[in-house]
């Protein structure tokens, strides 16, 4: 008989009894499924699952219209060595009914959770994986205090345990090692104190090593070996007994050996385990080292801020800070949230969070940012945003997200380390058994040594470590450039991609146009125009409005309330203004509107020549004259094109403005490719073309109109100073909005994707090469076996070597002068 899963879903959408009534009908006919019902009240679903899939059930609500409530989670997990560890938390993750999707990350000693709410808890999930033998505990957030006594404690175990192995090991190494290196001293100690009694204490030292600081081998190794998913924990504690069991057999029971093979290895075992200790410590070291970002970001956020309430002024704790509080700042402080300037004067240094050296003046109105350093003034300013909602808060949030990610080059990795840890002890028993059978004698001796080697040099941990160490510092360095890699697979698909193209307005432009020139026709005047288009214009939102509008109060004119507005997206606008009919727009807009304008073709081809966007007038269906709008180049724009172009890119703008005011600033700034005149929803179809025609596309923008280009490109990049739609729709945001950042992103794209590359190589080729050597391929020239020690300190340093090579990362600057 089936046994039944019972199983609660939360299902979102649900708007009425009947809502619920029609859910539980989609529900009932899945097959397989039994006992379905669902309750509008509380919102949730209950059945057995018997023996239908959890994919089946949420697939059914989906048809009709709703959707299983799905939730995140963290998990902090202790103990992880290697990518087989990481390999088996996640296979037993993923296999659990509720589970959506589940990433391990060996570097942070996290693993990211996607789970169905109702079906499963963090706790729950946090049980799954301690039963493994990876102590876990879900965690809600983490503070700088949290992070670094978790890292801290880390290091001083990791650093006792090697110490108290290598101070009962050394004897142990003199004892035997000295020996062989200088007979007289063999001699010496076996004429004094006899050789069976130098082997009963190398055994009782190398016990203890082995009980003591090396237990968690065995403990974590041998339970995880007999369920039949051995990880390096079990490589070394089957390395390390088989030495010790073959030691102590021909200490104690030396009558059960072949003649010639009595030889003790407690040496070898005990310094195994030293050396793996020490590469453990070295490694804790370096790992907390590769969070750094990350902890400096968290350390930005002052612990109490000075509020203002009841007419007194208190220092409080940042938790309590609410939306609305009214902040003092002095000079020298942090800013404790994000807020809006309600007094004072003073410059504040935002290169922590913009990556931009320059101190910004900020007077009543303007924005300040949480962790930012105030000047010599004094401000007072009101909480706008707190706790997770502040800027950088979500700038370490994305950043966390970005370093948890899996890049597909680590698909390849992934799929050799499953296999991997078996693979090697069958080698190892394949290796013995060629020893016993064709080598030299003592043979089992060399078999013993040939095996251990095998065992102990074929570590996956770096494997484990190539990608996620790399991809941590990364994108941590990335972010202190004013470069968010919201999602981590960015890194590699920046990296090949072919061409970047660009929005105009906002993105090479400042996005704050001006109006430069006013021509009038048909007796209309200046002032009239400016008036006329500016009242039209006191309900857009847009730039090109706002430019107007800044001129007509400049000249002094007033505004009255249009009528009949409608707008005309990428065009321009239709509306009543004091009794007359007014259309504005583009060129393409009067020919909709059948409006003649030969009067203003000679000005419009003067100022479309110079870049300058034209704004025509119409009143009452007849041509008024135009306005001229420029939006000046951004002072970096040129530098970010001419450096891309030294990269081997293709470059292109798209715009929904003219053809000739698109073609000019494209060859202003060096633009190879020019798609004009674009409105909103084709700048998707024009992604479509450049990728067709170039490659992987790399799309830059800022505005809401741009998402869906940023959604479309191989890789969306999001002006920081954009619109929140644009940032939620890209991959990367370049906080500063300084053209300059896509440089940035690239040249960290590139030199972590080669850091990579580099781990990834070392990891593999390491093991390529040595566990050939280890098994004994060299000694019919050498007559020489690689040693289970030098086995055991190869092994740990590679973990070391890919490490140290990722931390190079930390140093990446700018590329070009001033971006950062």
């Amino acid at each position: 008989m089936t046994k039944m899963e019972k199983l609660r879903l939360d299902i979102e959408g649900m708007t009425c009894a009947g809502c619920a009534g029609r859910a539980e009908r989609a529900l009932q006919a899945v097959p397989g499924l039994q006992e379905a019902s669902v309750n509008f009240a509380t919102g949730s679903a209950q059945m057995d699952l018997g023996t239908a899939r959890l994919s089946e059930v949420t697939a059914a609500l989906r048809e009709v219209g709703y959707s299983a409530s799905e939730e995140d989670a963290v998990l902090s997990i202790e103990g992880m060595h290697c990518a087989s560890c990481t390999a088996r938390i996640e296979d037993a993750l993923n296999a659990k009914s509720g589970v959506v999707s589940a990433r391990v990350n060996l570097a942070s000693q996290q693993a990211k959770l996607r789970f169905l709410r109702g079906a499963i808890t963090p706790e729950d999930l946090a049980r799954i994986v301690t039963d493994l033998g990876y102590p876990a505990r879900p965690v809600e957030a983490q503070n700088e205090d949290d992070v670094g006594e978790r890292r801290d404690a880390e290091i001083r175990d990791a650093r006792r345990m090697a110490v108290i192995a290598a101070v009962l090991t050394l004897p142990v190494f003199v004892m035997e090692m000295g020996g062989h290196l200088f007979p007289a001293f063999r001699d010496a100690l076996h004429g004094s104190r006899g050789k069976e009694t130098i082997w009963l204490v190398q055994f009782g030292l190398t016990t203890l090593v082995l009980a003591w600081p090396g237990r968690t081998f065995f403990a974590r190794g041998l339970p995880v070996l007999l369920r039949g998913a051995p990880d390096m924990n079990s490589l070394v504690a089957l390395g390390t007994a088989a030495a010790w069991i073959f030691s102590s057999v021909a200490l104690f029971a030396p009558e059960l050996l072949p003649e010639g093979t009595r030889a003790v290895y407690f040496e070898a075992a005990a310094v195994i385990v030293t050396l793996i200790l020490l590469g453990r410590w070295l490694e804790a070291r370096a790992r907390g080292r590769t969070g750094s970002a990350i902890r400096r970001l968290i350390g930005l956020q002052p612990r109490t801020a000075r509020v203002e309430r009841d007419r007194e002024i208190t220092d409080v704790s940042i938790e309590t800070i609410v939306e609305g509080d009214i902040l003092h700042l002095r000079p020298g402080e942090r800013v404790a949230v994000d807020g809006e300037v309600t007094d004072g004067q003073s410059y504040i240094d935002e290169s922590m969070i913009t990556g931009e050296p320059k101190p910004v003046a900020k007077t009543p109105g303007d924005p300040v940012v949480g962790g930012t350093i105030n000047g010599q003034g004094a401000l007072t300013f009101r909480a706008t945003a707190v706790g997770r909602d502040t800027m950088l808060s979500r700038i370490i949030a994305m950043v966390e997200e970005a370093q948890g990610a899996k890049l597909p080059i680590q698909a390849m990795a992934d799929r050799v380390v499953r296999l991997f840890v078996p693979a090697v002890i069958f080698t190892a028993l394949v290796t013995v058994a060629v020893w016993l059978l064709f080598g030299p004698e003592p043979a089992l001796g060399l078999a013993l040594v040939a095996g251990v080697s095998v065992l102990i040099i074929a570590c996956p941990c770096a494997m484990g470590l190539a990608t996620p160490t790399s991809i941590m510092v990364g994108t941590g360095r990335a972010a202190e450039l004013g470069t968010l890699f919201r999602k981590g697979d960015a890194l590699q698909r920046l990296d090949g991609a072919r061409v970047v193209a660009f929005d105009k307005t906002g993105t090479l432009t400042k996005g704050a146009p001006t109006v430069v020139d006013v021509t009038s026709v048909n007796e209309a005047t200046r002032n009239e125009l400016l008036h006329l288009a500016a009242s039209a214009e006191a309900q857009s939102e847009h730039p090109i409005a706002r430019a107007i509008e800044t001129a007509a109060q400049e000249a002094g004119l007033s505004v009255v309330k249009p009528s009949n507005v409608q707008a005309i997206g990428g065009h321009g606008l239709t509306a009543k203004v004091a009794g007359h009919s007014l259309v504005i727009g583009t060129a393409r807009l009067m020919a909709q509107e059948n409006i003649d304008t030969a009067l203003v073709q000679d000005a419009l081809a003067k100022l479309t020549g110079r870049g300058e966007t034209p704004v025509l007038i119409a009143v009452d269906g007849e041509i008024k004259g135009l306005i001229a709008v420029s939006d000046p180049i951004k002072p970096h724009a040129k530098a970010a094109i001419d450096a891309l172009h030294r990269d081997g890119f293709k470059t292109a703008v798209i715009t929904g403005d003219t053809s000739a005011t698109a073609k000019t600033i494209a060859a202003e700034l060096g633009i190879d490719h020019v798609e004009a005149e674009v409105l909103p929803g084709e700048k998707r179809d024009a992604v479509r073309r450049l990728r067709e025609a170039f490659g992987p596309v790399a799309f830059v923008g800022d505005g809401i109109n741009d998402a869906p280009a940023l959604a479309e490109a191989d890789v969306g990049v999001a002006m920081g100073t954009g619109t929140d739609v644009a940032i939620e729709a890209a991959d990367i945001v370049l906080v500063s909005g300084d053209p300059r950042g896509v440089v940035t992103a690239v040249y960290v794209s590139r030199q972590t994707m080669r850091n990579i590359r580099q781990n990834l190589f070392w990891a593999f080729a390491y093991n390529i090469a040595l566990i050939p050597v280890a098994a004994g391929v060299i000694y019919p020239v050498t007559g020489m076996l690689l040693s289970p020690m030098l086995a055991a300190g190869a092994m740990a340093l590679s973990s070391v070597f890919v490490l140290s090579n990722a931390l190079r990362l930390r140093r990446i600057a700018a590329p070009l002068e001033g971006d950062s």
